[in-house]
């Protein structure tokens, strides 16, 4: 499957992405702080295409102009998802490379994987999360109607072998819906206004 947005192309990763993936998640300034190392070669960059991103809902961030995989997104449900939650709902899980920072990119892929989640999935619930210091991420849940929920403290994350601070983020159906029919209202408004 593959979602379109405005700028946006996400579609499954294929392994030509390999050199691509590992151009950008090479960069300490990303994994670490996503909760995932670095990585170390375009091999180590296939095998991770292969063996962890080529599932289900996991989609390569692509600019519509080349179609080449700049950062991940995707949708963790149930028992996939790290939180133990139940088929019904899902989390949600994203990266970008450092060059596309600060262009609002993710909160664009993120807000059309949460249309596709509730419209599309018919999920009922859609949570995210967040390590300590991460504030590029928290913004971006922040941006998206997510809303705090809990924090889990000192925990052993596997991934990086390193103990964590988790804050964890959640957006329902409900809430969604009444964000977009709260914006409709605001256009409408506006057509009346003439603006």
């Amino acid at each position: 499957m593959e979602l379109r947005t405005e700028r946006l192309i996400l579609r499954p990763w294929l392994e030509s992405d390999a050199e691509s993936l590992y151009e950008y998640a090479k960069d300490p300034r990303v994994g670490p702080m996503a909760g995932w190392p670095p990585h170390t070669s375009v091999e180590n960059s296939l095998e991770i295409i292969r063996n962890v991103l080529a599932v289900d809902e996991t989609y390569a961030v692509c600019l519509k102009e080349d179609n080449r995989a700049i950062g991940s997104i995707g949708l963790m449900i149930g028992k996939a998802s790290s939180l133990s939650l139940p088929d019904t709902e899902g989390e949600i899980g994203y990266w970008i490379g450092v060059p596309f920072w600060g262009r609002g990119l993710i909160p664009e892929a993120v807000r059309e994987l949460v249309r596709h989640g509730f419209e599309d999935l018919k999920l009922v619930k859609i949570w995210a999360g967040y390590f300590d210091g991460n504030v590029k991420s928290k913004r971006v849940q922040d941006k998206c109607g997510f809303r705090y929920q809990y924090t889990r403290k000192n925990f052993f994350w596997k991934p990086t072998g390193e103990i964590r601070t988790l804050h964890v983020t959640c957006l329902t159906r409900k809430d969604w819906e009444e964000s977009l029919a709260g914006k409709e209202s605001d256009r409408s408004a506006e057509r009346k206004d003439g603006r």
